[in-house]
């Protein structure tokens, strides 16, 4: 693939939380992480809601979004994404249409389904509201839609603030066919999880996704973004090495075991079962981590597979500045 046929590139990142060092470190590190995309031209910086999580400190992506526009120029800045179920649609919609009044043309919303964390953490979020359930998803996100200038939608009385001029963009988020079905039959984006969903589904998805899409006004064609977890760095023996505090959050969110982000040094010693040997084989942590070269190698086999228009790197690393190296590296071999 040459690279003016290549798509855009996209960041999501976690404002993970390393192991003796603080959550405003990790805040710090994400706003830095989003300076060097935006001078290196990737299109958009999202950030995820996760809650409860002790290495993630991405737990309110408005404000966070907030903190990160106004130290960027020119990259969209969203949300990847607002569990819907866990917020009142009203609160949502303003939150965003005062975002996109301070930073027009740059924010996006992706919504998910999700509560981006453990049941009893859902529970502590929603309260006692009968009105906060992930049946009603469907109800929200339409409401939420209508609030924010979907003129398909019956209108409400409600306004997310009083003369917008402009609305932030609307993306539908996935790891499933179902995220898929409901952002083909509302004609919304979709962004595919693949990062943490690696399995066939992104091609059933993204089929169902592209067969049932009806043409909205603000997107009469579907488009399609699919997420990846990357490192790049000098050699690919590196790479692997800056990769090994990744194959251990994933480790530790299905055991149970939870912590901050270790050091490449802490992950390289720590003593694995044949059990755990076995789940990182299913599921390694970091997709593709090698070189610039073989990290774009592997995206452009991506996007030949999925037809995707855009892609959204992911990957957890130690320090905010691996990650910075290592974007900055993909962004020159992809041509950006």
């Amino acid at each position: 693939m040459t690279t003016a046929d290549r798509v855009p590139l996209s960041v999501l990142d976690l404002a993970t939380v390393r192991e003796g060092h603080s959550s405003a470190d990790a805040l710090r590190g994400t706003v830095e992480i989003a300076q060097t995309a935006d001078q290196l031209g990737y299109a958009r910086f999202w950030v995820a809601e996760h809650h409860n999580m002790p290495a993630v400190a991405s737990t309110s992506p408005p404000v966070l979004i907030g903190a990160i526009a106004a130290q960027t120029t020119t990259i969209r800045v969203g949300s990847g994404g607002v569990m819907l179920p866990n917020h009142m649609p009203f609160v949502v919609a303003e939150q965003f249409a005062i975002l996109e009044a301070l930073y027009p043309g740059r924010v996006d919303l992706g919504i998910g389904r999700a509560p981006g964390t453990d049941q009893a953490t859902a529970a502590a979020l929603r309260g006692v509201s009968p009105y906060l359930t992930v049946e009603q998803f469907p109800e929200h996100l339409q409401t939420v839609l209508s609030l924010l200038g979907d003129d398909r939608i019956e209108p409400s009385s409600l306004r997310a603030t009083p003369v917008a001029e402009t609305y932030p963009e609307v993306w539908m988020l996935g790891s499933s066919t179902y995220g898929a079905q409901v952002a083909a039959a509302l004609g919304l984006p979709f962004c595919y999880a693949y990062h943490f969903a690696m399995s066939s589904d992104v091609d059933k998805a993204l089929h169902l996704y592209r067969a049932g899409f009806k043409p909205s006004p603000r997107y009469p064609e579907p488009w399609a973004m699919v997420s990846a977890s990357v490192i790049a760095a000098e050699t690919t023996e590196e790479a692997q090495w800056l990769a090994g505090p990744s194959r251990i959050m994933a480790l530790s969110l299905r055991t149970g075991r939870l912590g901050p982000i270790v050091s490449p040094e802490t992950a390289a010693s720590v003593e694995l079962s044949d059990l755990d040997r076995s789940m990182l084989e299913s599921l390694p942590g970091t997709q593709y981590a090698g070189t610039a070269e073989e990290v774009v190698a592997a995206l452009d086999e991506l996007v030949e597979r999925t037809g995707a228009q855009e892609l959204m790197l992911a990957g957890t690393v130690y320090d905010p500045a691996t990650r910075q190296d290592s974007l900055a590296r993909i962004a020159k071999a992809w041509g950006l």
